[in-house]
């Protein structure tokens, strides 16, 4: 199933479809290491449950809901 990285809940782990969006975000984003092919885990979720900070090749990044909407992730439900 595919759905979008803002959707998973802290401690799944999915493997990066695909990143979209504007050129900027979409930079950023590939820069970060949110590549195709790339696993990454929520590792903690705010207060608030916006923003989610992620474990991806060894660092853990914060990203916001809105933002995280642009990334596409193969997800599998037991």
């Amino acid at each position: 199933m595919t759905i979008t990285l803002d959707k998973i809940k802290k401690d799944e782990e999915v493997l990066i479809k695909r990143v979209q969006g504007e050129e900027d975000i979409k930079r950023r984003f590939l820069d970060l290491g949110f590549v195709p092919g790339e696993k990454t885990k929520c590792v903690l979720v705010s207060p608030f449950k916006d923003p989610k900070a992620y474990f991806i090749n060894n660092n853990i990044i914060a990203i916001r809901d809105k933002d995280a909407k642009n990334i596409e992730v193969f997800y599998e439900r037991d």
